[in-house]
């Protein structure tokens, strides 16, 4: 999975980048199918097929005044879908694992529609190869 950070008004740090890093390599896990590289082209370079993007940012919930609100936005692509989540709190590290989680819902819920439709097509098949009562085969049939 290739990840992108992006920050403002933050220095990204090395403990920053790998603790961001670590959250969303974590929602891999959830897509297998999607951990290969594809390729466009005889030889083309490989692409990952799963991208996410992060945004962390510090604001206020006034223009220099008030709290100090941290924003964490995740959005990924994969393969004919787009997932985004966004999260607010006044510690940064637990805004990243709020769009974590968020994210990881709704993988669950892209993977079980994914393994669902194919169960659904599978079933399919399987009905389109039973026989008529009439053409099935039965011991009566063969004691005769």
């Amino acid at each position: 999975m290739k990840i992108t950070i992006k920050t403002k008004n933050i220095k990204l740090g090395r403990a920053l980048k790998d603790f961001i890093e670590g959250k969303i390599n974590d929602l891999e896990k959830f897509l297998p199918i999607f951990r290969k590289k594809y390729y466009n082209g005889f030889w083309g370079k490989g692409k990952p097929r799963v991208e996410a993007w992060v945004e962390v940012e510090k604001t206020t919930l006034h223009h220099r005044k008030g709290p100090i609100v941290f924003r964490a936005e995740c959005q990924m692509r994969l393969p004919g879908k787009s997932l985004r989540s966004e999260a607010l709190s006044e510690d940064l590290r637990l805004a990243i694992c709020q769009v974590k989680d968020e994210l990881q819902c709704q993988l669950k819920q892209y993977k079980n529609k994914k393994s669902a439709r194919s169960k659904r097509g599978q079933g399919e098949f399987k009905r389109s190869l039973r026989l008529a009562s009439s053409a099935q085969f039965s011991r009566q049939n063969f004691a005769k």
